[in-house]
């Protein structure tokens, strides 16, 4: 559970702390997070690319305290990457130094290898370091689950319905208290439903445009607000452009930094060409902005920021 010196006894609380830390929520976002803190449950978040699934469980960390033990999924990933594996060169000098000894003849194989499997030999992943005892409750990030494989899904099972692990040659090891727990998905691929069970779930949609120009104004406060709200004005239209990748808020502050970093005051069609790499990331989105027209999209950004 979060420090007892930091208030999150309530939804309210709970956004203003996150606010603290840069990260503005939105009712149903500070709900799902207040429910799983309180209720110890693992919090499933899916949304497009760049909405802040990620850097919730970043500022989760610096909020309570606790770890950030971060799992970066991908295909193929098993046990042995994310939970715990045998440190094999360990047991392969313990052996030599056995034989060398003599002790190996005198114990015999059996207890020889029994020796083997004991917890000094146990390389802990991610997840199992998760469970271990801790100051302050770690914050697991499990990112990007839709890129692992059903196999691991399964695996994961047990720790999110019981905050435990087992392991066949020592046992059940199971978290004092549970770990803050945030499962992110950028929904490449559906997650199964025995997952989303055991975990409280919410998507992240893009923020409304003065939920973005204060994120902006938050994250880039060195860029004037009458810039942050024409990149969100733009970014906004280009997501309802049928992009390959449309941008997320984390390419809209990306945008902002770099225009404010050279020096731009308001945007024309030679800062947006020459930034457009900040915030679109395929080359065939960038040619759909410039088909579209680009003087169109900076005056109806220009338009939009200033409210008419």
């Amino acid at each position: 559970m979060p420090s007892t010196a930091l208030d999150l006894s309530s939804v309210e609380a709970v956004s203003r702390a996150l606010g603290t830390h840069n990260y503005l929520a939105d009712e149903g976002l500070a709900t799902s997070v207040f429910l799983a803190l309180t209720l110890q449950r693992p919090l499933l978040l899916e949304g497009e690319a760049g909405v802040g699934k990620t850097e919730l469980a970043k500022v989760l960390s610096a909020l309570t305290g606790g770890q950030l033990i971060r799992l970066q999924c991908y295909e193929g990933i098993d046990a042995t990457q994310a939970v715990y594996d045998w440190d094999y060169s360990r047991q392969l000098l313990h052996l030599r130094a056995a034989e060398a000894s003599g002790e190996a003849a005198n114990r015999g194989a059996d207890a020889l290898e029994n020796e083997l499997y004991q917890e000094r030999f146990l390389l802990r992943r991610a997840v199992l370091r998760a469970l271990e005892p801790a100051p302050a409750p770690p914050v697991l990030l499990i990112d990007e689950i839709d890129r692992a494989d059903d196999e691991f899904e399964a695996y994961l099972l047990e720790v999110l319905s019981d905050f435990q692990v087992t392991i066949p040659e020592l046992g059940t090891f199971k978290a004092p208290t549970p770990p803050i727990v945030i499962l992110t998905s950028n929904r490449t691929r559906d997650v199964h439903d025995a997952l989303k069970r055991r975990c409280l779930y919410h998507w992240i949609e893009h923020p409304t445009f003065d939920r973005e120009v204060a994120i902006v104004r938050l994250r880039v406060p060195q860029v004037a607000i009458s810039l942050a709200r024409q990149v969100a004005a733009a970014t906004e239209a280009m997501r309802g452009m049928q992009l390959y990748k449309p941008p997320g808020v984390a390419e809209t502050i990306d945008w902002a930094t770099a225009l404010g970093s050279l020096g731009v005051a308001n945007l024309d069609e030679d800062s947006v060409r020459s930034t457009l790499g900040a915030v679109l990331k395929y080359r065939e989105d960038q040619e759909r902005v410039e088909a579209s027209g680009m003087t169109d999209l900076i005056n109806a950004a220009v338009q939009r920021a200033l409210g008419t």
